[in-house]
């Protein structure tokens, strides 16, 4: 005779193998099913059925990523050493080949970043390195996600976040832009230099050919230094008159 007690206890046994089945996929990730080994197929968010012994399961994050590019020392094309560190932003795209064809995506990432970014920097000048921080960011992250794309990875950013260099070099880097100061300086006066001596000329052409117009400059000079008691005026006397006091001495 059948017993019952058996029944209940498949059952129970049943649910348990149920209960105990069930993942939890987030929003934010997909997961990777393997049949006997194999893989079988790409779960969507929510709760799914995956079958201890004969299944095994892998979650992907989906959400963009940063990756801390720690600091590197690098060689630029005109041979000065600088050191470097970034961020590189990336998401998953395919999560089949981020779990197929890579064994850990992201320290490969953090690899290729780090041996990327050195590369670019050893391929520009210092100056364009200071100068064209974009587009040199730009350079590497077009490099990191054609080398990515079979893990199923895109890059959507890079950012050079510091580039440090030797003390010697800010110095003279810092010495540099002194002198460039002083140069434009040294421009800015010599052309207000020549403006003035322009005006100067107008001026001077003006009062030659205008008559009375250098008296009455004399006089309103003479107005405006009057106003300080400590001043000392010296006339200049013409030279005409100082004769014309000749002729009555000799009389």
């Amino acid at each position: 005779m059948f017993d019952p007690s058996i029944l209940v206890f498949l059952a129970i046994v049943f649910i348990f193998i149920v209960l105990s089945s069930i993942r939890q996929i987030n929003q934010y990730e997909e997961g990777i099913i393997f049949t006997f080994g194999k893989y079988t197929g790409t779960l969507n968010p929510g709760w799914r059925i995956v079958w201890p012994i004969i299944q095994g399961f892998s979650k992907v994050d989906m959400r963009v990523k940063a990756v801390d590019v720690p600091n590197q020392e690098a060689i630029t094309k005109d041979n000065i050493s600088v050191g470097v560190n970034a961020v590189v932003y990336y998401k998953i795209s395919s999560a089949e080949k981020a779990i197929l064809a890579v064994e850990n995506y992201y320290y490969a990432m953090s690899q290729l970043a780090q041996t990327t970014m050195r590369n670019a920097i050893g391929q520009v000048d210092l100056d364009d390195l200071l100068s064209q921080r974009d587009k040199v960011s730009e350079g590497i992250r077009r490099v990191i996600d054609e080398q990515s794309d079979p893990w199923g990875i895109k890059v959507s950013n890079v950012e050079l976040k510091d580039v440090v260099l030797p003390e010697e070099m800010k110095r003279t880097i810092g010495k540099q832009a002194e002198a460039e100061r002083e140069k434009r300086a040294i421009v800015i006066k010599s052309e207000g230099e020549v403006i003035a001596a322009e005006n100067m000329a107008k001026a001077a052409d003006i009062l030659s050919n205008s008559q009375g117009a250098l008296h009455l400059r004399t006089l309103q000079t003479i107005n405006d230094v009057s106003s300080d008691e400590s001043n000392t005026i010296i006339f200049a006397t013409p030279l005409e008159i100082l004769r014309a006091f000749e002729g009555f001495t000799k009389k």
